[in-house]
């Protein structure tokens, strides 16, 4: 698989400071630029100025929740891969979470292979839209 890495942004949000901190820095390691939230209107300050490609969800954030969150990206950018993180999982969340848009849902904690792997693949289908995208243009 080629390098993405410098090519794509990672954005994390959680209100917990030890799983921001966490995943930040093993994604970090791996050459991702990771921007970190600790609440949903956070999360849309950085994506309103920075160009977010990738977004790992808490559900259970304090004001705006994850799906809430999730609903509203959904909205300005079709193309992003998002993924749903929670520690209580529910049938109930699950379907909330298919409903609002989200690509993924994982319970915390997430395995670091589990991470890199849908790192690889969301960016691989970013490539994919981009070069669609551009022979579109050709046309």
């Amino acid at each position: 698989m080629e390098d993405l890495n410098n090519n794509y942004s990672i954005l994390v949000v959680d209100d917990e400071d030890m799983i921001l901190s966490a995943l930040k820095d093993i994604l970090n390691n791996f050459g991702y630029l990771v921007f970190c939230a600790k609440s949903g209107e956070e999360a849309l300050k950085i994506i309103y100025k920075e160009d977010v490609h990738l977004f790992f969800l808490d559900l259970n954030l304090r004001g705006m929740s994850g799906i809430d969150l999730c609903e509203k990206i959904r909205k300005e950018d079709p193309k992003a891969f998002i993924c749903a993180m929670t520690g209580f999982p529910s049938s109930y969340s699950l379907t909330k979470c298919r409903e609002a848009g989200f690509d993924d849902y994982f319970t915390k904690p997430i395995e670091i292979k589990k991470i890199m792997s849908i790192a690889g693949f969301a960016f691989s289908r970013c490539n994919r839209w981009k070069k669609i995208s551009k022979e579109a243009e050709l046309i």
